[in-house]
């Protein structure tokens, strides 16, 4: 019972934490010395674009895997695996929402 509770704590403090700090926050900050200008490499016609929020995309796909995890467990911890499932599909329906936006 004590695991399953940390474990939804867990997952829960990094979506609060993805979603509170903004991906232009993290930034590469401006370097003191201007660096040299170089033109980029052009990039293969193949390659896909980044998604438009990354640290969104990242904590969907922690979520998604630690609700394999707890779909996968053995023990029905008195219901409590159930619950923390359901709080992972609403944490997840948040986070797509919060993704599809511009």
């Amino acid at each position: 019972m004590k695991k399953t509770g940390f474990l939804t704590l867990l997952i829960m403090a990094t979506v609060l934490f993805t979603l509170a700090f903004p991906a232009a926050a993290a930034g590469p900050k401006a370097p003191a010395v201007p660096a040299p200008v170089v033109a980029p490499a052009p990039a293969p016609a193949a390659a896909m674009p980044a998604p438009p929020h990354p640290h969104i995309h990242e904590a969907l796909e922690a979520m998604r895997a630690a609700k394999h995890h707890l779909e996968s467990a053995e023990h029905d911890f008195d219901g409590h695996r159930m619950e923390a499932i359901k709080h992972l599909d609403m944490a997840i329906h948040e986070a797509e929402i919060c993704e599809s936006m511009k």
